[in-house]
């Protein structure tokens, strides 16, 4: 039987904390990542100025880790969202169509009682590594 690989992931530039998880791991040509905050990630903190700006920047630690991983947001095939408030939704999707602008991901959305420093928002994802043809019907 071959065996599968499982490769950690992990980046300075999506801002590396020190909680007991991985920020993605590999497992054969599927990423697994970790909730993305919208931490900046030189200090740690959230970015200020709400949903908006906190999108912008859980998208972009996103990112970062996917091309760390060898992956991209064009490999994405799921992607998990946390909200703080569900009225977010539209500011929300305002940011996140600038970085998926076609062959859109499936997703599913959430309005959670809390997240981790007070955060509006979380995003995690699952992507495919190395070479990749998308086909839509």
């Amino acid at each position: 039987m071959a065996s599968l690989t499982r490769k950690i992931i992990s980046t300075a530039l999506a801002g590396k904390v020190s909680a007991p998880y991985s920020q993605a791991i590999v497992a054969d040509r599927t990423v697994y990542v970790s909730g993305c905050l919208g931490l900046d990630k030189d200090t740690l903190k959230l970015v200020p100025g709400g949903i908006g700006p906190e999108t912008a920047q859980a998208l972009t630690n996103l990112q970062h880790v996917l091309a760390a991983a060898n992956s991209g947001i064009d490999k994405v095939v799921k992607v998990t969202v946390f909200l703080g408030d569900i009225g977010d939704m539209p500011k929300f999707n305002e940011e996140y169509k600038k970085v998926f602008t076609h062959d859109f991901p499936a997703r599913s959305c959430f309005a959670v009682a809390n997240l981790p420093l007070n955060g509006k928002v979380e995003i995690e994802a699952i992507a495919l590594t190395g070479d990749v043809k998308t086909i839509s019907t």
